[in-house]
């Protein structure tokens, strides 16, 4: 399997769960405080939408590539 045919099964995969979950959650570590013994940090969690736009381009992208003969 060449390298184009994994990149289109990829952006298939990849554009088919953009439009399934719409989005991903991510945590990250923002402000922390070190108050002698006593450690203080605060965790914010972060949401990306991943626009349907985007994830029919990726697919529509990915079968193009995946019936591209090179």
């Amino acid at each position: 399997m060449n390298a184009n045919k994994m990149l289109a099964i990829v952006l298939i995969v990849a554009g088919g769960l953009a439009l399934a979950y719409g989005g991903f959650t991510y945590t990250k570590e923002t402000h922390q405080a070190k108050l002698g013994p006593i450690e203080l940090s605060v965790k914010e969690t972060q949401t990306v939408n991943v626009p349907i736009w985007a994830g029919v381009g990726a697919i529509v992208t990915g079968v193009i590539l995946l019936f591209v003969r090179k």
